[in-house]
């Protein structure tokens, strides 16, 4: 899509992001969620556990899939979906994966730059390498591309694709001196002195606060995501926490678009982290009419 073109769809100067927690193998699900920009603020409209969940939300003729299934995206249906269900054309898509504008063999700049910031907090970056995320992260920036959204490395020019960490995004939005304890896989790391039972009761009270956090930055968080309880089994766990991890996806693209988050990196890969919340500007995002 070209810039007329992203232009010329815009309805009422407002304003639509898609935030991606991408897995990196194919035998995984990724989440997908879209916050659309309204009169009242911003506004989370969707939320799936997988691409063909999300694809389904804007089909009333999708065959519902009965567990999230991992594939490999298609950009062109996801925006194509992300469009219909915002009724505007999307701004940015926020990718929780590595990005580059070079092959990735190992690495980043970027990757460096955040480890640096934030490893005293227990946010480092994993490594990624010419295997994981390999092929997906490359078919994720192409198809992206191909659509006319580029790889923002410095500054945000809609419509633009940007990589995003919800680590240090959420240590941000939560102005905590460390990572939150919100990854169900590791609940035993987290708390090894309690039991099974005591472990989820922890993860869903984070899981919640999170939310609430979430709450204070776009609207109708907690209506769109799924309920959750003790007794969900590890699928349920997994599909809800994809879901929260690309809605923190939505607000760092948001947060980019309102000036108010910081790229790490350099001209071939950034990763964007929101300011701390104390030291943000009142910048505003300023949309054609």
């Amino acid at each position: 899509m070209k810039q007329e073109e992203w232009e010329a769809m815009r309805i009422g100067g407002r304003a639509a992001v898609i935030g991606i927690d991408a897995a990196w193998t194919l035998t995984q699900p990724s989440g997908i969620a879209l916050a659309v920009l309204t009169d009242e603020g911003w506004q989370l409209r969707a939320a799936a556990a997988s691409y063909q969940r999300f694809l389904a939300l804007a089909d009333e003729h999708a065959i519902g899939e009965p567990r999230p299934l991992g594939r490999m995206p298609d950009m062109r249906a996801l925006l194509q979906a992300g469009r219909k269900l915002a009724a505007s054309p999307i701004d940015v898509i926020a990718i929780d994966m590595p990005l580059s504008k070079s092959p990735i063999l190992g690495r980043r700049q970027s990757d460096d730059a955040v480890s640096r910031a934030y490893g005293g907090r227990k946010s480092s970056t994993h490594s990624p390498s010419e295997q994981r995320p390999g092929i997906i992260s490359a078919t994720l920036r192409t198809q992206a591309e191909r659509e006319g959204y580029a790889l923002a490395t410095a500054s945000i020019s809609p419509p633009a694709l940007i990589e995003v960490y919800p680590h240090p995004a959420l240590i941000e939005l939560a102005r905590s001196t460390e990572r939150l304890p919100y990854k169900a896989q590791k609940i035993r790391k987290y708390w090894p002195s309690i039991n099974t039972k005591q472990r989820k009761e922890k993860l869903l009270t984070q899981w919640l606060d999170i939310v609430d956090l979430l709450k204070t930055e776009i609207s109708g968080v907690k209506q769109m995501l799924p309920p959750i309880e003790i007794k969900a089994g590890a699928v349920e766990l997994k599909a809800f926490e994809d879901m929260l991890d690309a809605i923190v996806c939505c607000w760092v693209a948001i947060c980019a678009l309102d000036g108010r988050a910081i790229p790490y990196g350099d001209e071939t890969s950034a990763i964007w982290i929101p300011t701390p919340l104390d030291a943000a500007t009142n910048a505003t995002l300023v949309l054609p009419s």
